[in-house]
């Protein structure tokens, strides 16, 4: 079974929660737990394209009509379950400097990929988004742009130390900083480990440092 430490005041204000579900009967956040906790234990077990809303009503305790109401899609759902629980596996790292900040957050990144089932759910929710719109439109708000708005922080204090100059362009150096881990990731061709994160950190700066 998953971590699965799902907040006290369930999914944020980012999750796929349908327009109507704030109306009528206020909502259990016991039951938003219990539904995020289950569809996580199952996308660890099963995978995305095997597990079924029915399953993972009946492990919550929860009737269908439950989750529909918060969740217009099994993947949106799984999709929130997903982004609960890795988010709390990359910190935002301070070190003094950009080469530390960089080895700190891939270094969560690859853990929390290669140590957990959070590797498997990743790539299952990659391959999902492929031939879903919803869910591809949901990727990019919920995963990708809060974790660039997260590492973008990174790169600012490096330009304000002076590290790298100010005409950076960070979205192509978060393109390769992350483009990398997950092409290996994705492909399993080469391990992910320490000697690779350090090879893609001190590459990416050389690229970036004023000469």
């Amino acid at each position: 079974m998953v971590s699965r430490d799902i907040p006290a005041g369930g999914p944020g204000p980012e999750t796929g929660l349908a327009s109507g579900a704030q109306r009528g009967r206020p909502r259990s956040p016991e039951a938003d737990r219990a539904i995020l906790a289950a569809t996580l234990d199952l996308l660890a077990e099963r995978g995305l394209a095997a597990m079924s809303i029915e399953e993972i009503a009946a492990r919550a305790g929860v009737g269908k009509a439950t989750i529909y109401r918060r969740w217009s899609s099994k993947g949106l759902l799984a999709l929130d379950a997903f982004v609960t629980s890795f988010r709390e596996q990359q910190p935002q790292p301070d070190t003094g400097t950009l080469r530390g900040d960089l080895i700190a957050a891939l270094t969560s990144w690859v853990r929390a990929v290669t140590q957990t089932s959070m590797g498997q759910m990743l790539t299952g929710l990659i391959a999902e988004a492929q031939h879903d719109q919803e869910l591809r439109a949901a990727w990019r708000d919920r995963v990708i742009e809060p974790l660039r708005v997260q590492h973008r922080i990174m790169l600012d204090r490096a330009i304000a130390r002076g590290e790298i100059p100010a005409s950076t362009d960070q979205d192509v150096v978060l393109d390769l900083f992350f483009g990398v881990a997950q092409h290996r990731l994705l492909l399993g061709h080469h391990p992910l480990d320490d000697e690779f994160i350090h090879q893609v950190v001190d590459v990416l700066l050389d690229g970036i440092r004023p000469r």
